[in-house]
């Protein structure tokens, strides 16, 4: 696509973009009457107006039912309230319904699933994942390997960028794989990596895992919602994700996981258990010997946090409507241009560099801007300006570089915004590292 560095094209762009009416459907912030930049739907998506409806309408059913509102409400019995998003979750990650479920929180999700999937035996004890990963994955790994009995500086094995780079390449990936061979016992990935906005090839990834024997997970927390993924497709084992970042669903909103049908059946898998993941025919029996429901649905602890669900549901509808397919390609676009005006700035790398993959294939909506001279100053000029974005403190000497992380999201983003941005931290940089 031929971009171009005005107004008039950015304009142009919002006019013929037929997502541009979803935008009026979130709340926008603003910072003293003035609307912002919101650049940071990577860590907080925006909420959606119709958020407010949906936990009322649960609200106005424990107000009048009860206790009955578990099986009678009107709209949605709360019996039955993690079935609703299973249809929506099921085409954003590639999966059949039975294969999804909201529950819980990433983290949470992440133990109760190495306990069914990490189970280190003999020589094959590894786990795999990125060097830097989040520390919810880095905790829950470490804590799992120590659980186990390992000492986490052998058992897990991190994959660092070549020196002087910031991505993984594919092939150095691979080869590692390869190497350590039959002593992993998990791969453990981020779907995309939270500091350099990596998209990784999670399907080539998976079938080198399988043909090692190790099993195969992802940290969809950046991916879901903001990327295409067939998870049933590509033989991933199993995922979870958040949903307060590209879903939209609050603060602290319900988690979710993908369990590949091939374990969903299977009722002799090692897991913690819990009464919402006891056959729904017999739950209320109160009787000892759980018998698993169906699909990731065995793997449910509590009944469901309804008004943070409610929340879930009113952003899954947006989704459900829009289609990933078709906010796929306009976030390509948006942050397309985004470093198209970059690169317009003329600013050599050693004042900026986008550390991203510029591969479509290989990024999703968030760019990872590195700011090699006082990096903080540029980040603080450009908040002042009425940006929200989202600073990072690299593992770089001296202390004046760091990262700026900004999403342009294709429901609420615009093109005229990424333009503007691009105008504040053009004038940033020139009034501090250039000055």
């Amino acid at each position: 696509m031929q971009y171009e560095n005005s107004l008039t094209f950015a304009q142009k762009m919002d006019a013929d973009d037929p997502l541009a009416p979803f935008r009026d459907r979130f709340h926008l912030p603003k910072i003293k009457e003035e609307q912002v930049i919101y650049l940071t739907g990577n860590s907080l998506g925006l909420q959606p107006k119709s958020v407010q409806q949906y936990i009322e309408d649960e609200l106005e059913g424990w107000a009048t039912l009860g206790v009955e509102g578990h099986f009678h409400s009107n709209r949605r019995p709360w019996f039955h309230y993690h079935k609703f998003s299973k249809k929506a979750l099921a085409g954003l990650v590639g999966a059949k319904p039975e294969e999804v479920v909201s529950m819980n929180s990433l983290t949470v999700n992440l133990h109760l699933l190495m306990v069914s999937f990490y189970r280190p035996e003999g020589n094959r004890f590894k786990i795999m994942a990125e060097a830097g990963a989040f520390p919810s994955d880095q905790y829950a790994m470490e804590s799992q390997v120590k659980f186990h009995g390992h000492d986490p500086g052998e058992a897990i094995i991190e994959l660092i960028p070549r020196k002087g780079e910031f991505i993984l390449r594919k092939e150095d990936i691979l080869q590692e794989i390869e190497r350590q061979g039959e002593s992993l016992a998990l791969i453990l990935l981020g779907g995309v990596q939270y500091y350099t906005g990596q998209y990784f090839d999670l399907k080539t990834i998976t079938s080198a895992g399988r043909e090692t024997g190790s099993k195969v997970g992802f940290d969809l927390a950046h991916a879901a919602g903001n990327v295409p993924l067939q998870l049933h497709d590509w033989g991933v084992d199993f995922a979870t994700w958040c949903s307060y970042k590209y879903l939209n669903s609050g603060p602290g909103g319900v988690a979710g996981i993908f369990i590949h049908e091939k374990y969903g059946l299977d009722p002799s898998i090692p897991r913690f258990a819990g009464w919402w993941g006891q056959d729904e025919g017999q739950r209320f029996l109160m009787e000892k010997g759980f018998k698993p429901m169906p699909g990731a649905d065995g793997w449910q602890l509590s009944n469901v946090n309804v008004l943070g669900s409610a929340a879930h549901l009113a952003s899954l509808e947006i989704f459900h409507q829009v289609g990933m397919e078709k906010l796929r390609q306009k976030s390509l676009k948006l942050t397309g241009y985004l470093l198209f005006l970059i690169a317009e700035m003329g600013f050599d790398r050693g004042t900026l560099e986008v550390i991203t993959p510029t591969k479509e294939e290989d990024r999703g909506c968030q760019l990872s801007i590195l700011v090699r001279q006082k990096g903080r100053e540029v980040f603080e000029k450009i908040s002042n300006a009425g940006v929200i974005a989202d600073w990072r403190d690299p593992d770089l000497p001296g202390g004046k570089a760091g990262v700026i992380r900004v999403a342009p999201v294709p429901l609420y983003n615009t093109f005229c915004e990424v333009y503007r941005f691009a105008e504040i931290l053009y004038d940033a940089v020139n009034a501090t590292v250039e000055a």
